[in-house]
């Protein structure tokens, strides 16, 4: 006999930023598997249809809108795509952004403007396009992927870091104000390092090669707890046991952690062989490898940093071992 249970998301519609590569690629595949209906979105036309032909071929209905966030009448069209598409909108995953990586002086001012505006002023113009959609509906989820530079600073990445931060605090601003709607849910989502394709599309002006840096996560991972969340929403949540350790580690020791991370870096600039500037996807499309996979080398540029993570994360757990041993004979 035929099995005709429904998957999960069976009639349910997301729409996904940033799903032309990497882990929005991953993610747009995660919700197929599920079930769900697709509207896709991206700069870059040819991978995003790439990406919409595989969805398809797991039997889901999808379309396939290019956008740029960064101009929020480009969100408005595809929030109005989506509506002529299915009807309404259940899924929102906030997904797209660039990274510029280098000295703040040294990178462009209009490529340190538009990382501000693809992250933050992206997410920003999807919130405020799809919030009044899931208030008429009475419901709705908007999922953020911020990442743990959310929580802490990335060193050399100033304005990527910036938009964490202010992502971060748009979401709980929003999660207050929709507090009066029980069946709409601002979630976000701080996960660690990917090894996903987009190390591959920063924008680089450090003179480093750039590769992600261990300790790093299969994008696959991610996008499965992405869907998780979409399910079983929550407002904050953590994919992987670094995210955690890290947002930890900057609680306790934030001087420290902003002195060796930089200190680091300095030293590998210093030593590495220098690679031409590239303002990579940041002011156009990304080009090269479009799939879900990107490069996370055992390289000299990731070592040092490797090392510098496992030092600190060690003088952590001296420190709160002392202060449990402390505690203990205090008590007696």
């Amino acid at each position: 006999m035929k099995n005709s249970r429904k998957p999960p998301f069976f009639g349910e519609t997301v729409v996904i930023t940033g799903a032309s590569s990497g882990i929005g690629k991953a993610t747009a595949e995660a919700f197929a598997e599920q079930g769900a209906d697709l509207v896709l979105a991206a700069r870059n036309e040819e991978a995003l249809k790439e990406t919409a032909e595989i969805c398809r071929n797991m039997g889901v209905a999808v379309l396939a809108v290019p956008t740029d966030v960064s101009v929020a009448e480009e969100v408005v069209h595809l929030v109005d795509e989506a509506l002529e598409f299915s009807g309404k909108i259940d899924y929102w995953v906030n997904n797209a952004g660039v990274l510029a990586f280098g000295k703040f002086e040294e990178i462009p001012i209009d490529v340190t403007d538009q990382v501000i505006k693809t992250n933050l002023l992206g997410y920003m113009h999807s919130a405020h396009a799809i919030l009044p959609v899931f208030k008429r509906q009475k419901k709705g989820v908007l999922l953020n992927n911020i990442s743990i530079g959310g929580w802490m600073p990335a060193p050399y990445g100033a304005a990527y870091t910036a938009s964490k931060y202010g992502i971060r605090g748009m979401t709980e601003t929003l999660q207050g104000e929709v507090s009066d709607f029980p069946d709409i849910h601002i979630c976000a989502l701080y996960p660690g390092f990917q090894k996903s394709s987009g190390i591959e599309h920063a924008a680089n002006y450090s003179g480093i090669k750039l590769s992600t840096p261990p300790p790093s996560f299969d994008p696959r991972k991610l996008a499965a707890s992405i869907v998780k969340t979409a399910k079983n929403p929550m407002e904050a949540s953590y994919p992987d046991w670094s995210a955690v350790a890290f947002k930890n580690l900057y609680e306790i020791f934030p001087g420290l952690v902003r002195y060796v991370s930089s200190a680091t870096m300095r030293m590998v600039m210093k030593k590495a062989k220098k690679d031409e500037y590239s303002e990579g996807n940041v002011l156009e499309s990304s080009k090269g490898n479009l799939g879900i996979d990107g490069k996370s080398l055992f390289s000299m540029s990731a070592k040092p940093l490797m090392w510098t993570a496992a030092g600190v994360l060690g003088i952590v757990a001296v420190r709160l071992l002392f202060s449990g041993i402390s505690k203990k004979v205090n008590e007696a």
